[in-house]
């Protein structure tokens, strides 16, 4: 029987997720199991996982030192990352990782950089010859020549903090002193789609899953409509063997007049995965079908629910004084 554990960095709050992962390994029959990993004790996808580790933050010296350590212990078969954070240091540190025959699903360090860098973001769309929102960075911009409105987002951010519409100079003025290590785009009003881009980890496109955000809370999607638009599935592919991709990504757009303007790529799974899960796409079965050689068939681009909804709400667990104890007690340091 095929046997393959994977690990979750930065679990957090992807209880959905991992849910999904648990279904998936009763659906192929596989045995193995879900670690999830999290600075914070009280995170709750780890009372989702098998087995759970209480770890350092990622900017952390040893971080690596006790991935590894987690590594040992558990054996498993890939690593896949779930906030943005963990992207650039997985990606610099693969080799290190990879060497003790783990497998990371995380993109090169260099596409790390593009990705973690929404100037280069903006650029890597540009030479794809995708329309993207005009950009410049600071002190390329004459406050009085400038259409408004305009936005001001950190050129590396993550889920949405730090970003501000500027409708006038003074605003502009402002926001540039608010908003350190920033640049500054266009404004484009209109539908903003998440593109969820999933490849296995040879970079082979197994779906692209379009949904439309129509609430977002805290960066995340609360609310949201799958919707269908094979001109944006045609450049997902073409951004996934560009930059190369490796493991699933998200790409986000906000189409205006019909015409899709690529904005930011994330280089992990989307916070509102689990819409296209219950719209067709069952992204955990395919990957670890994949990771642990089972055949599997993927249905063709495309292939999933068009105009299915999905609203949250919050759910909760309960610990005791113990349980509390016994989660600081999976706390590794080195």
């Amino acid at each position: 029987m095929n046997k393959l554990n994977v690990i979750f960095t930065s679990a957090g709050r992807r209880v959905e997720l991992l849910r999904g992962f648990g279904r998936a390994y009763n659906a192929l029959r596989l045995e193995g199991s879900i670690i999830g990993l999290d600075m914070d004790p009280l995170a709750p996808a780890l009372q989702c996982a098998d087995r759970c580790y209480v770890v350092p933050p990622i900017d952390s010296p040893n971080y690596i030192e006790v991935l590894l350590e987690v590594c040992r212990r558990e054996q498993p078969g890939v690593v896949f990352p779930l906030i943005d954070t963990d992207i650039p240091v997985l990606a610099r540190q693969r080799a290190k990782i990879e060497n003790s025959g783990v497998r990371v699903a995380v993109v090169t360090e260099e596409a790390a950089q593009v990705v973690s860098d929404k100037w280069l973001t903006a650029q890597f769309f540009r030479r794809l010859g995708l329309t993207t929102p005009t950009s410049w960075l600071p002190g390329q911009v004459d406050c009085s020549q400038v259409s408004y409105p305009l936005f001001v987002k950190p050129q590396r951010g993550s889920a949405g903090e730090n970003g501000y519409k500027v409708r006038n100079a003074n605003e502009l003025k402002f926001f540039q002193e608010y908003v350190p290590d920033h640049i500054i785009q266009e404004f484009v009003e209109g539908n903003e789609v998440t593109c969820d881009l999933l490849c296995d980890l040879t970079g082979d496109v197994m779906g692209v899953i379009l949904r439309r955000r129509l609430k977002v809370r805290s960066g995340e999607v609360a609310k949201g409509v799958t919707v269908y638009n094979p001109t944006i599935i045609d450049a997902c592919v073409k951004i996934a063997k560009a930059l190369p991709a490796i493991g699933p990504i998200t790409v986000q757009c906000i189409v205006r007049d019909g015409v899709p303007h690529f904005i930011e790529i994330n280089g992990r799974m989307g916070g509102g995965l689990p819409l296209s899960i219950a719209a067709g796409a069952d992204v955990p079965r395919w990957l670890l079908a994949r990771a642990a050689g089972i055949p599997i068939d993927i249905p063709p681009l495309g292939s999933y629910r068009s105009g299915f909804y999905m609203t949250r709400f919050d759910e909760s667990f309960f610990l005791s004084e113990s349980d509390y104890g016994e989660m600081e007690g999976r706390r590794l340091r080195s």
